[in-house]
Formats: structure tokens, C-alpha cells, sequence
């Protein structure tokens, strides 16, 4: 008799629990008949979860007591080889549960039950005309487009950028329809690249003579030096291969404007890859690359997990850029992911940024990273100068100097446009009484409300809880309450004041909250004509408005006295970022830094030198304190409804983790923010001189601390590597 337990198949689930869980076969199908990298359904507790099968074991628990899969969703695994490979990497090193790890990976679709979409590249067709379009409205020039044929959401998005509201109208009405066309079908206009500088095309032979092997390259170019012709001629050359290139963006908003330039200059299809996108639009591009069609995938962080079975290059433009890590959940950095696939798939990765981030510069110090420079803008176009405004005794009008308001005014004279940079939305960062003292403040955070005036509400920007504006103190009674400070609600009003008839354009989160709100506000400033852009950090990236000339920074003195040792670094990257937008065309730019602290050394240093000599003298001072990036760092997270549960979690995990070898631990500590929708938060910090220690110690800590008793009284969490300490 054979008593030999029966083979089973290991699913990982997605669960925030860090093991791999044993199922029977579908009955008649053979455990070794299902590939690793499937997905399956299977029963979990009273559900059904899609998992992904790890492999085939001989079980210890007896099959009694085992289910079976439900189903097997996939003839051909999904996850495949390396990427398979680099995930389970990922949640090995970001300590995080395998199956949420590769559930991350996988666009909404894929992480259910539902068929896959159909192949083929989405397009509108005309079905029936409309004689009662008014002309001029966005439902005529649609209807105009498609008069020529089907054409693909691809063209429309360059050539019409509202189009999709008016498609949802004319689809109801029975006038228009979405079909599938064959991607080779598509057409393939394509307009001539600009003539490239030495140094362009220095760097891009650099680059091109990697090809076929790893190769990090740091693409060091000023803003305005063309650093994306670089990526398009590089990825030109791979989809002449037949192959595929990644190209990594930090926010939504850029995605729109890069996309119409990829797919102006390249004859193969140009995906993208974000949040923003229908979930069928994602599983499409994702399913596209997996098939290893010769394509360029564009998208934010999580495209950094799509499949790449004939991958030619990778990209990460604006590297430095805090967006490519993830906040929540599995909290992964996208631009290392990128260097760690870039290595497995055996490509050049290129990371590009007029700003380095310092764990980067400090690789090109090492030799680990090979650095390219663009130290000029291409077509005689100048970098712009920069002019301090010292506010020590002046008065102010909404924040604004009056030398700020000279320059606006004279820029607008000219016929060109200004940008306004305040990195603080709403009206007022404070509603308070003048009578008593009193103010708004959120009782889940202990933080003052900011006032959105426009919507009349009183919103916290950490939490998210919002009420309406009391009609008088709720402490004294008094009906005057008073504006304390000025976000770019606030600017928006006093600058359209100021300069009536000039448009005065508002880019924050409030204004851009619709799909393709962002590329339709910048839309309504005419190329030649006189505007004004206010705006937070989103107007830092990648934008290129020719007649822009004219920048002013209110209000960066704070990121002078932070706690945040990334403090000083992000400052002086968002001055340089923002300052680049001003004079990328063949009008000369300048820059207006408001500032009460005008002879700080770091201003003075950046303003003077430059970005990198300012960020050798940061990366000195990291070293002497035994910062990253010369140490390595894992934060240990916990919030609770009462501080004794996060106190009582955060002792015991510290005593788990006494003397550990060549680690250090800090805490445990309240956060730099203790009290945030409504929880007690509090931390403890780990760090190691050497990356391989911290590893070691984290595996065996954190199992531990995840048996302890006190950790199902708090959320926790793990942060490897993080950006901030909130």
C-alpha cells in the first residue's frame, strides 16, 4: 500500500499573511499540470480569492482536511520567469506577503475571475450622423474625426484631448461605438526629431553601445536639455530591434503630454500604463507586453511591473522624484525595482533628472552608476536667472512682494506668461478668530483645517474629514474670522485682482481631480499670449510652455528648518525643478525666490553654484551623520485608537530586537505627526551600515513581532527604505 501523502499545489493568496497555502488539484487535473505563475481560484475562509500557484509540494496536513482550487483561470501562466522571479525578490526585500506582492502586480482585471479583454488596440466608429450638433461644440469635432473612419483612443487623445465626455454622450444617443481594430492597423503619422546637440548624441551612442547588457547610466541633464530626445532616439532604436522599452514617469499629469510625443515620433504602439486609465485599458497594454510585442509601455510606478519578455531599455525619467515610492500597502521604490529588473533582463536602465537624488550621485561616486551630462539647451535657448527677494520688513499683499508683482507685470507687458509656485492648496492654511485666539482645528489630527473658500469648507489635508465654515466663533461668538496664511485659492484670487483681463490658470488637486483636467487647464493659455499659472509641486515636472518666462517661489523658507534630514535635498531639487520651467524656448527666462532668509548658505550656494555642488556638500554632511545613503534604514510603523496599544506594541517589538548584530534601532518614538485620523502613531527606526545585516536582522524580528500579542491591538507596518519619517 502506498501510504505517500498526495502532491498539492501552493497558492500564494493575497493576504497580509507572509506564507504560501496548500490546495488539492481541480478533480481530474494532475497538480503537476498547472504551471507556476497561473492564476487560480480558490475558497479562502468563506470567499473566493484569484492566487497565484508558487509550486507543487507533497503535503503534511492531511487531505482531509485540505479544499481544492475551484478553478484554474489561466492555460499559460501569466507571470512568467524573471518577472516571477523579481517579484518574489520584491517581497523578500520589502518584507511584505507574497500573494499581495503579486497581487500589486496584476491590473484590476487580472485579479479577478473575469475573461480576459479581447486583442486589439480600443477605437471609436461613427454609426449614425447628427444633424443637430451645435458647431464648434466637442461633439461635432468628434464626430468630424470619425467621419475619416474608426480612429483609435490613441489618436484622439493627441488630437482631441476632451474627446472621451463627448464619446459618452454620442455613445447614448447611439452615434458613435467603441470596437477592437488589429494594432497593426493603426496609422503611424510621425513628425522629424529636432536636430540634437554633441552632448545628446554623445549620450545617446553611450547608452546604445550597452545594448544587451546591464548598465545603470545617470542621465545629469539641466531642465530644458532634451533629455527626453534622448530617450526617444534610445527607444527608437530598440523598437527597431523588435523590441520592448519601459519608461517610468512620477505623476499622472506628465503621462498625457509624453505620450503624444512618443507616439508622434515612433511607428510602433505606444502604451500607457496608470491609475487614471479603465481597468480594460491597463489589462489590454499589460496582456500586450506580455505577448512580447515590440512596444513602449508609459506609466507611473506600478508599470514598473509589467511583463517584459523582449525588453530593449528601461527609463526612469525625473528619478528623483519622491512619487516613485510607494506610501502604503507594499511599499516598494519603483526606480530601484527598475534597476533590480534592468539587471535580471540584462538592459541599460538610464535614470534622468536635472536633480539627482543623492542615493544616486553617491552610486555615480562609487562607480557603480556611469554618469552622462547635458549641460546646455538645445536651439540657443538660455537658463534663466535668478533673482533673490529679500522679505525681511516688507509688506506683502497676499504674500506677494511688491518686486514680485513689478516682474509679473512686466512679463505680462511682454506678452509672455508667469508661473506663481506656492506648495500649500486651499485659501488659507488657518481659519481663526481675532477676538479670542481661536481656530479650526481637526479633532481626529489635532492639525488646523485648511480653508477651501470656493467650496465653503473647512478640509484637513491629512485625514480627509472636512465641515462647513462656522458663520461666527464657535469659542466667543464673534462673526469676523480671519484668513491666517495663503494657499493658491488664495493667489488665484489676488493675482486675478491684480492683473484683470489675464488669465489666471490654478494647477493643484483640487482643479485637477477629473481625467485630463490637468492637459485641458494648461490648454487654455494660448501659446503667444500673456498668462499666469498658479500652482503647486505639480507644475515642477516635465511641462514645456514656450512663452513661459517668468517664475516666482513663495513660501520655501520651511524646507530651510524641517526635521527631515531629506529635507534640504527636496528643497533645493523643487527650486531647480520649478525655476526650469521659465525661458525653455528662445525668450529668456527669470526667476523670482521670495525668502526671508537670504544669506542662508544653502540658497546661496545653489543659487550661486549650482545642484551639484550643493548636493556634494549634502551627501558630506550624510556621510559624517551616518545617513542614508550610508546606512540603510527600515521604519517600523504602529497606530492605534489608544496611545497604550501603540506604546505597549512598540516596547515589545523593541525588546524582540535587543543587541542585534550590527544594527542600530532608534525609538520606540512618537511620529513627527503623533495623532492623525484619530489613531495614536509612534515608531521605531532600524539602522545598518551594511544592507545585508539589516536584512537578516528584519527576517527574523519581524516574525517574531508578527506572534506577538500586542500586535492585533495596532496596524503596523514595515517600511524598507523609506523617504520620509511621517
Amino acid at each position: 500500500m502506498n501510504s505517500r501523502l498526495p502532491a498539492i499545489v501552493r497558492v500564494a493568496v493575497p493576504v497580509p499573511l507572509p506564507q504560501l497555502f496548500d490546495y488539492l488539484p481541480p478533480p481530474g487535473i494532475a497538480a503537476d499540470s498547472i504551471a507556476r505563475g497561473a492564476r487560480v481560484a480558490v475558497p479562502f475562509g468563506r470567499n473566493r480569492r484569484v492566487g497565484i500557484v508558487m509550486g507543487i509540494a507533497d503535503s503534511e496536513i492531511p487531505v482531509a482536511r485540505l479544499k481544492r482550487i475551484a478553478c484554474v483561470l489561466d492555460p499559460q501562466p501569466l507571470l512568467t520567469g524573471e518577472l516571477l522571479a523579481t517579484l518574489e525578490w520584491t517581497a523578500r526585500y520589502y518584507q511584505h506577503p507574497l500573494g499581495e506582492v503579486l497581487d500589486a502586480a496584476l491590473p484590476a482585471t487580472l485579479r479577478t475571475t473575469k475573461p480576459l479583454p479581447g486583442d486589439g488596440a480600443p477605437a471609436l466608429v461613427l454609426v449614425a450622423p447628427d444633424a443637430s450638433a451645435k458647431p464648434g461644440s466637442a461633439s461635432t469635432c468628434l464626430l468630424e474625426l470619425l467621419r475619416a473612419g474608426p480612429m483609435p483612443f490613441s489618436t484622439l487623445d493627441a488630437q482631441l484631448p476632451d474627446w472621451r465626455r463627448a464619446a459618452a454622450n454620442l455613445r447614448r444617443r447611439g452615434l458613435v461605438e467603441t470596437i477592437r481594430i488589429a494594432t497593426t492597423s493603426l496609422p503611424r503619422a510621425r513628425i522629424q526629431p529636432p536636430p540634437l546637440t554633441g552632448e545628446q548624441c554623445g549620450a545617446i551612442a553611450a547608452i546604445a553601445e550597452s545594448c544587451g547588457r546591464f548598465t545603470p547610466f545617470v542621465l545629469d541633464g539641466i531642465t530644458g536639455s532634451g533629455k527626453t530626445e534622448v530617450y526617444l532616439a534610445l527607444a527608437e532604436q530598440s523598437l527597431a530591434r523588435g523590441e520592448q522599452v519601459l519608461v517610468l514617469v512620477p505623476e499622472i499629469g506628465l503621462t498625457p503630454q509624453l505620450l503624444r510625443r512618443f507616439r508622434e515620433r515612433l511607428a510602433a504602439p505606444v502604451h500607457a500604463l496608470h491609475s487614471d486609465l479603465a481597468d480594460g485599458e491597463r489589462t489590454r497594454a499589460w496582456l500586450a507586453a506580455a505577448r512580447a510585442e515590440p512596444c513602449v509601455i508609459l506609466g507611473t510606478r506600478s508599470a514598473v511591473f509589467v511583463p517584459l519578455p523582449k525588453a530593449g531599455l528601461i527609463v526612469v525619467d525625473e528619478e528623483h522624484d519622491t512619487s516613485f515610492k510607494q506610501q502604503d500597502g507594499l511599499r516598494y521604490h519603483a526606480r530601484d525595482l527598475a534597476l533590480v529588473r534592468g539587471k535580471a533582463l540584462r538592459v541599460p536602465v538610464v535614470l534622468g533628472s536635472a536633480t539627482p537624488a543623492l542615493e544616486t550621485l553617491a552610486n555615480v561616486e562609487s562607480g557603480r552608476y556611469r554618469p552622462l551630462h547635458l549641460s546646455a539647451r538645445p536651439g540657443g535657448a538660455r537658463v534663466p536667472q535668478f533673482h533673490i527677494v529679500d522679505l525681511r520688513g516688507k509688506p506683502l499683499r497676499d504674500g506677494l512682494a511688491p518686486e514680485l508683482i513689478a516682474g509679473v507685470r512686466a512679463c505680462l507687458a511682454r506678452g509672455e506668461q508667469a508661473l506663481l509656485f506656492r506648495n500649500r492648496r486651499g485659501y488659507s492654511p488657518v481659519l481663526a478668530c481675532r477676538a479670542c485666539g481661536w481656530h479650526a482645528d481637526c479633532a481626529r489630527c489635532d492639525k488646523p483645517l485648511t480653508w477651501h473658500r470656493g467650496d465653503a469648507r473647512l478640509r484637513c489635508h491629512h485625514c480627509g474629514a472636512q465641515q462647513r465654515v462656522p458663520a461666527q466663533c464657535p469659542q466667543c461668538g464673534n462673526a469676523e474670522l480671519a484668513p491666517l496664511g495663503f494657499g493658491t485659492e488664495r493667489m488665484e484670487q489676488a493675482l486675478a485682482g491684480l492683473f484683470p483681463g489675464t488669465p489666471v490658470i490654478r494647477i493643484d488637486r483640487e482643479t485637477t481631480r477629473n481625467k485630463d483636467s490637468l492637459e485641458n487647464l494648461l490648454g487654455k493659455l494660448a501659446p503667444d499670449a500673456p498668462g499666469i499659472l498658479v500652482g503647486t509641486q505639480m507644475l515642477a515636472k516635465g511641462h514645456d510652455l514656450p512663452n513661459l518666462t517668468f517664475v516666482g517661489l513663495i513660501g520655501v523658507d520651511g524646507g530651510l528648518f524641517s526635521v527631515d534630514f531629506r529635507a534640504t535635498e527636496r528643497l533645493c531639487q523643487l527650486i531647480v525643478q520649478v525655476a526650469g520651467r521659465a525661458g525653455r524656448a528662445l525668450k529668456p527666462g527669470q526667476v523670482w525666490l521670495q525668502t526671508h532668509q537670504p544669506e542662508h548658505p544653502l540658497l546661496r550656494d545653489l543659487l550661486r553654484e549650482s545642484y551639484a555642488r550643493v548636493a556634494q556638500e549634502l551627501l558630506a554632511e550624510r556621510r559624517e551623520a551616518g545617513l542614508p545613503p550610508y546606512a540603510h534604514m527600515a521604519l517600523l510603523r504602529a497606530e492605534a485608537k489608544t496611545q497604550t496599544a501603540t506604546d505597549e506594541f512598540l516596547g515589545a517589538a523593541a525588546q524582540l530586537a535587543a543587541n542585534p548584530d550590527g544594527v542600530s534601532l532608534l525609538g520606540p518614538l512618537p511620529a513627527p505627526m503623533p495623532r492623525r485620523a484619530g489613531s495614536h502613531r509612534g515608531q521605531l527606526l532600524a539602522s545598518a551600515v551594511e544592507r545585508v545585516r539589516l536584512h537578516a536582522f528584519l527576517a527574523d524580528w519581524l516574525a517574531r513581532v508578527r506572534e506577538l500579542s500586542a500586535a492585533r491591538r495596532v496596524r503596523w507596518s514595515i517600511d524598507v527604505d523609506p523617504v520620509d519619517l511621517y
